[in-house]
């Protein structure tokens, strides 16, 4: 079931790298934002993960943890955020678990042939583990300022 904007997330767990074990529960009391990306070591996938490392000293002022979701597995993502020197964790979704739940796996087609793959998607969980924003098809430009604007509004809106 795909969370409804100003809902709960349901129950969920997913694996980070890091060791770290992804539940609303254990980032309860903190903002979270959840981007979906396509695949490490791509060029529109690595340009997005590099716009929110160089905004994320500002994502964590304003109160937020990052995470990236892809179906890659945890070796690939370590060897992406070691490359890229990425200051957050990357959530290892090779069950899709977290991509289902989200609605962010669409048919495409690429290279003339339907394949299944994610939509790039950005998902603002407010600090109560509620779904406060959703921004879905984007285009890289531009996208990681109006995430931390959202992020901003929110500190400044439980303030």
């Amino acid at each position: 079931m795909t969370p409804a904007l100003n809902k709960p997330l349901p129950e969920i767990e997913a694996i980070a790298t890091g060791g770290v074990k992804f539940t609303p529960q254990a980032f309860a009391g903190r903002t979270v934002v959840l981007y979906f990306y396509p695949k490490d070591h791509t060029p529109g996938c690595t340009t997005e993960a590099m716009q929110f490392r160089d905004k994320h000293d500002e994502f964590v002022a304003a109160g937020a943890v990052v995470f990236g979701v892809s179906r890659d597995n945890l070796a690939s993502h370590d060897k992406f955020k070691q490359n890229l020197e990425l200051p957050y964790e990357l959530i290892a979704d090779t069950e899709e678990k977290l991509c289902h739940m989200f609605g962010v796996v669409k048919n495409k087609i690429m290279y003339g042939k339907k394949v299944k793959g994610i939509e790039r998607s950005t998902f603002l969980i407010d600090p109560n583990g509620v779904l406060r924003e959703e921004w879905r098809g984007i285009k890289v430009a531009g996208h990681v300022d109006d995430v931390l604007k959202a992020v901003q509004n929110l500190g400044q809106q439980a303030a």
